[in-house]
């Protein structure tokens, strides 16, 4: 459907519905996005879930005016990034979708049922929580596809960090930051700079004076995480971008940090928390899988029902795990070992692959399960935890290159995809 019908069928929408219910208020084209549109309805529906969010942990919030602002930039990056993830073809199937929420519900120790409760009481529409989870799986997607491309980690990099984690004694501390970015445009004046650094002075005198940092970040800031009150998680100090791992290093908890110049604008940190980490140890599982990957002439119902079948045999002791594997799965790399995936972390595989290899006992066969490329089942042989041998350290420390490059990469992705778009927001009246 072109932009005009889409446009237009939201107004006939709107005439209908007022020759019904004069007072209540139309749905209506808040913004438009190149080829697709963003709705009042979509901004209002973020903007009360931030409400109730903040309504249960006690926090205040900026004005609505603020709120529908952030809520709005979510929206044009999460259409943009949709629209993009058409022209590649990405999709997430209802079977993807709902295995996914299994082993949300799985990881909460709640059965579907109750899990679904939960959801309704939480956020009232099921069906809308199912449909947010798609998009934020498809946009996953969408950044990972373009942005690991541009991540090269040469060897001599991770030697150079090791030797220098070493000579210096480096901890294992991990920070939860707290991130206010005041941004520039991509071709920005020098007006253009002066007006965001004035702006990031401002802020800063006002979490100098006690204003809460959460706040502030949902009210200004043009981060990602701005409706997350700005919050980017817990990360190494190895794995933050070297801005602010260099502006980080020796600071304390709650300690404001900037404002600090990058080719985005002016950010503003601070510490939400710090904690130590232990990785002296390392779980690691030995296990083989079989895949089957569906397609146009293979159905998801079919290759699902063959590895339900699968499953029964090898638990009946009707059928040889390796020998089903050598006939049947579609892993090259696995195929010919009898699905053997060898001694290895959960955490190098896909989420959905990793949280049934953490379920999984030791022996048990699991229920057909749907990643990224296709169905599985799975079998743990054993378990086993190791020390951190010097080349799991350099494994470590590749991960902490990766996480700090892919970050980078990603906010430039992003950047890049909102600076190329055709956006028009159309006033309220």
């Amino acid at each position: 459907m072109k932009l005009s019908q889409l446009i237009c069928t939201a107004l006939l929408c709107g005439f209908s519905c007022s020759s019904i219910a004069a007072e209540r208020e139309i749905d209506r084209v808040a913004v438009i996005v190149d080829n697709s549109v963003v709705l009042e309805s979509d901004i209002t529906d973020i903007v009360e879930r931030v409400k109730r969010n903040a309504a249960s942990q006690g926090q205040t919030l900026p004005s609505d005016a603020a709120l529908r602002t952030q809520a709005s930039e979510r929206l044009i990056m999460t259409n943009l990034q949709l629209q993009m993830a058409q022209r590649m073809g990405l999709q997430i199937s209802d079977a993807q979708l709902d295995d996914t929420i299994r082993n949300i519900a799985q990881s909460e120790n709640l059965s579907l049922d109750a899990f679904r409760q939960q959801v309704i009481a939480e956020e009232g529409n099921y069906e809308r929580f199912r449909e947010r989870l798609r998009e934020e799986m498809i946009t996953g997607e969408v950044v990972r596809a373009n942005v690991q491309r541009r991540v090269y980690i040469s060897p001599q990099e991770v030697d150079s960090l090791l030797k220098l984690m070493e000579e210096q004694g480096a901890s294992n501390e991990q920070y939860n930051l707290g991130h206010i970015l005041i941004s520039i445009p991509s071709q920005a004046t020098s007006d253009d700079i002066n007006d965001a650094k004035e702006r990031a002075d401002k802020v800063m005198e006002l979490l100098r004076s006690g204003s809460d940092f959460k706040r502030i970040a949902i009210a200004s800031s043009s981060g990602s995480n701005a409706l997350e009150g700005g919050d980017l998680g817990w990360m190494n100090i190895n794995e933050m971008p070297t801005l602010f791992s260099e502006a980080i290093r020796g600071r304390k908890k709650t300690d404001i940090v900037g404002p600090l110049r990058s080719g985005a604008g002016f950010h503003i940190l601070t510490i939400f928390d710090i904690r130590g980490e232990n990785v002296a140890e390392i779980n690691e599982v030995k296990s083989r899988h079989i895949l089957i990957k569906p397609s146009i002439i293979l159905s998801e119902d079919r290759a699902r029902s063959m590895l339900t079948e699968f499953a029964a045999k090898l638990r009946a002791g009707e059928a040889d795990f390796a020998e089903l594997a050598k006939q049947h799965s579609e892993d090259p790399g696995s195929k010919l070992n009898g699905g053997d995936l060898g001694w290895s972390e959960p955490d190098i595989f896909v989420p959905a692959f990793r949280d049934t290899l953490n379920r999984l006992q030791v022996n048990e066969i699991s229920e057909p399960f749907r990643t990224e490329h296709g169905w599985h089942i799975a079998q743990v042989l054993e378990k086993r935890t190791v020390d951190a041998t010097a080349d799991k350290k350099r494994q470590q420390v590749y991960r902490m290159i990766f996480n700090r490059r892919y970050n980078e990469e990603s906010a430039n992705f992003l950047r890049e995809l909102r600076a190329d778009a055709h956006i028009e927001v159309r006033s309220e009246g």
